[in-house]
């Protein structure tokens, strides 16, 4: 979609209008996004850097000038042209702004500045709040994406400590089916990338290409030999069973198969076919054969699967108390699978008795397209202006709407006792400033790389950050001893 790729009119139209309305002899003007709370206590912050490579570092030309002219003046809104010849001439087409941000990856509580940017020629103080529109939904959509990731990880986390001896599946656990869930390849690539900061699964090839493309990522996903309704459908109801035996057989070499229950009867699929007729095959089947069932309430059938192969298949009995299933077969709930359900999930399993590790999971639209820039309140707001050489700090206060009351001044973020709160600028030196920058002038000024995202990530946080989310998973009862 490279018509869309001009920075120019990638903005509203009526930014167009908004330079001649700052107090004359404006020469800075410094802006903020910032979540302002929402449905999460914390933001898990990523995604600038895809933004800055694929558009801050792409000069603007003179045919993206001419062609922003002609659409904006069509739809009868003002355009400055010498603004942007100015641009182009004085700093070969990029925009003369520095921005800093947290360290992507990073994980801290709402309400605390993400990004700050500011003009770095007094000529074009403008210029800080003209490409809004396409620097915050580059920020607070793939934040607010890996911030549901990051959480579900804390869910996960927690039904493995409490019912499973092997947190280190805790990776593998949660798997991206979204790419058909969301509104564009776009959204597939930057939701993508944010989950696999928190896992190492995915089918959603976008968000494992944009890792790479924008992070330098080696090998950031698995995935596995899977099935789909149409390869199954085709042999008939009367030979699902020899659907089922086909790909057993024409994946045994890959080490992995994940079949279908849910083209007919999933009880029975389960029982007679998994359970009796391909029982053997299963059991000698070199590697894991996943039981996917893709219909029906997930938090039911999740633990009715369980506990349906472990009729058929037998379990053991873990060193907290739990049943697990034999390594060679697990459920693969991917269907109604949302940050809700996930945890209703992991309730239930534990309710009755089953380790979290006898099943893993796929989110698709529940982790890709379920939230909108209101889940986290995401807003980029002007905190300060120097006019003449007198910088004032600046805030909306709004009596209709406290929660849009924005910050004021030129801002820093320091880190102290765990976590992180937003001061202002000067107040701490600024080695201990977190805010880095990172753009000037077309210039990317840091560079991260895939492995720091990750190791940012999984940096220990006080327990505050995701306490409302596990909550309760620790009001069940402790469970009844069960023998193998």
């Amino acid at each position: 979609m490279g018509y869309l790729d001009n920075l120019i009119i990638n903005t509203d139209n009526y930014k167009h209008c908004h330079y001649p309305l700052y107090p004359p002899g404006t020469e800075y003007v410094s802006s903020y996004i910032e979540s302002r709370g929402g449905a999460f206590p914390v933001t898990m912050f990523v995604g600038l850097q895809a933004f800055i490579r694929e558009y801050l570092m792409r000069p603007i030309t003179l045919e993206d000038i001419d062609e922003a002219e002609f659409v904006v003046r069509e739809q009868g809104m003002h355009f400055n042209r010498d603004n942007w010849l100015g641009i182009l001439n004085d700093y070969d087409g990029f925009l003369p702004v520095e921005i800093e941000a947290v360290p992507e990856g990073t994980v801290l509580p709402t309400r605390n500045v993400l990004v700050q940017l500011i003009n770095t020629d007094p000529k074009y103080f403008w210029v800080t709040s003209f490409f809004e529109t396409a620097l915050l939904r580059a920020v607070w959509y793939p934040t607010t994406i890996g911030t549901v990731s990051w959480l579900s990880k804390q869910v996960i986390r927690e039904a493995l400590a409490r019912t499973s001896d092997h947190p280190e599946l805790l990776r593998f656990m949660l798997h991206d089916y979204g790419a058909r869930g969301v509104s564009s390849q776009q959204s597939a690539a930057l939701g993508g990338l944010a989950h696999l900061v928190n896992f190492d699964q995915s089918d959603t090839v976008p968000g494992i290409l944009a890792a790479k493309h924008f992070y330098n990522a080696g090998k950031v996903s698995n995935s596995g030999p899977n099935s789909e309704h149409a390869g199954f459908c085709a042999w008939g109801r009367d030979n699902e069973a020899a659907a089922m035996r086909n790909m057993l057989d024409t994946f045994a070499p890959e080490g992995c198969a994940l079949l279908l229950t849910d083209t007919y009867d999933h009880e029975n699929a389960v029982k007679n076919i998994i359970g009796k007729e391909l029982k053997e095959q299963i059991q000698n089947f070199p590697g894991l054969v996943g039981v996917r069932p893709d219909s029906g309430d997930p938090v039911q059938v999740t633990a009715d699967t369980t506990e349906w192969l472990m009729d058929a298949f037998g379990y053991e009995v873990n060193s907290k108390g739990f049943k697990v299933l034999p390594p060679f077969v697990r459920v693969v709930q991917g269907d109604g699978v949302t940050f809700s359900s996930l945890r209703e999930i992991f309730m239930e399993m534990e309710r009755r008795g089953f380790s979290a590790e006898n099943a893993v999971f796929g989110m698709g639209g529940g982790l890709l397209q379920h939230f909108n820039r209101d889940t986290l309140n995401f807003g980029q707001k002007a905190s300060a202006v120097c006019v003449n050489g007198e910088w004032r700090d600046i805030a909306k206060a709004p009596t209709g709407a406290a929660f849009k009351a924005s910050k004021k001044g030129r801002l820093a973020l320091k880190y102290e006792n765990g976590t992180y709160v937003t001061v202002p600028k000067g107040s701490i030196p600024e080695s201990e400033n977190v805010l880095k920058p990172v753009f000037r002038n077309g210039k990317l000024l840091k560079k991260w790389d895939f492995t720091e995202l990750i190791a940012n990530s999984e940096r220990e946080v006080p327990e505050s950050f995701y306490l409302d989310v596990v909550g309760p998973m620790r009001s069940l009862p402790a469970p009844v001893a069960v023998s193998a």
